[in-house]
C-alpha cells in the first residue's frame, strides 16, 4: 500500500471513529462530521491540483493569493454583518498586513522568491490575518451592546467618542491575539505546529524546520495584531458620526 492510499484509508478510518463514537453518544454530529470529512477531502484535492498548476505556471500564484484573500473577505465580513461594508473592511484588514508580511519576508531572504514559498507563506499569513479580523470584529460589535452603558457613560463626562469606544476597541484585540500568542509560547512544549512537522516528514533538518517555524510564528504575532488593530480602527471610523455620536448597529450574534 502506498503512502498516499495509507493516509486515506487512516484518515476515513478515524473519520468512521468519530461517527460511531458521535451515534454512539446520541451527541448528533455523525452527518457534520461526515459532511465536514467529505468537504475536507474534495477541497484539498481540489487545491491541491491548483496548486501544482502554481508551481508549474507561477504567474498563477497572483490569481491563487487573490482568490486566497476574497475568501477570507468575504467569511471574516460575514461574522461582523453589523459594521458597514463589513466585507471591505475585512479585506483591507486581512490584506495589508498579511501581503505586507509576504513581501517582506520574500525580500530579505527568509523564504525563497518563488510559488512554491511565496503561495504558502501568503496562506498561512491570509489565515492568521483572518481569525483575528473575525475575533476582534465579532468582540468588538457585542461590545457595543453588552457594554453600551459604559460607553454612553463616557461621552455623558465629556470623553471624545474614540476615547469612549478605546477600552473595548484594547480588549477585542487583546481577545483575538490570545490564541496564537499562546500557540507561539506553548511551541515545542504542547504542540508541534504543522509547518514543523510538514518540514520534518519533508526530509528538512530539526534546526531548519525550527527556525521555519519561529519566524512563521513570530511573524503571525505582529500580522495577527495588525489586522485586529486595523480592523479596530476601521470600525471606529464607521462608528463615530459627526458631533461624537455614535452609531448604532444590530449586531447578529
Amino acid at each position: 500500500m502506498s503512502s498516499m492510499v495509507a493516509k486515506v484509508v487512516a484518515g476515513a478510518g478515524f473519520t468512521v471513529l468519530a461517527v460511531f463514537l458521535s451515534l454512539r453518544l446520541r451527541l448528533g454530529l455523525a452527518r457534520e462530521i461526515g459532511v465536514a470529512a467529505l468537504r475536507a477531502g474534495t477541497q484539498l484535492a481540489v487545491v491541491g491540483a491548483l496548486i501544482a498548476l502554481v508551481f508549474s505556471y507561477p504567474v498563477l500564484s497572483f490569481a491563487f493569493v487573490a482568490v486566497m484573500l476574497a475568501t477570507a473577505g468575504v467569511t471574516a465580513g460575514g461574522r461582523v454583518k453589523g459594521l458597514p461594508r463589513a466585507r471591505l473592511r475585512a479585506l483591507i484588514s486581512i490584506a495589508i498586513p498579511a501581503l505586507g508580511a509576504t513581501g517582506a519576508l520574500l525580500l530579505v531572504g527568509a523564504f525563497d522568491f518563488t510559488a512554491r514559498s511565496g503561495v504558502p507563506t501568503a496562506g498561512i499569513l491570509i489565515g492568521g490575518a483572518l481569525a483575528a479580523t473575525t475575533l476582534t470584529g465579532r468582540r468588538l460589535l457585542e461590545a457595543l451592546v453588552d457594554e453600551a452603558g459604559e460607553i454612553e457613560a463616557r461621552l455623558c463626562l465629556g470623553d471624545a467618542a474614540r476615547a469612549a469606544l478605546q477600552p473595548s476597541v484594547r480588549k477585542s484585540v487583546t481577545t483575538a491575539l490570545i490564541p496564537v500568542i499562546d500557540q507561539t509560547r506553548s511551541v515545542g512544549l504542547v504542540t508541534l505546529p504543522g509547518t514543523f512537522v510538514g518540514l520534518i516528514l519533508g526530509g528538512a533538518s530539526p534546526a531548519e524546520a525550527a527556525a521555519t517555524q519561529l519566524v512563521v510564528l513570530l511573524t503571525l504575532v505582529a500580522v495577527e495584531l495588525a489586522a485586529g488593530m486595523l480592523l479596530a480602527e476601521l470600525t471606529m471610523r464607521a462608528l463615530i458620526l459627526p458631533g461624537e455620536r455614535i452609531a448604532p448597529l444590530q449586531i447578529e450574534r
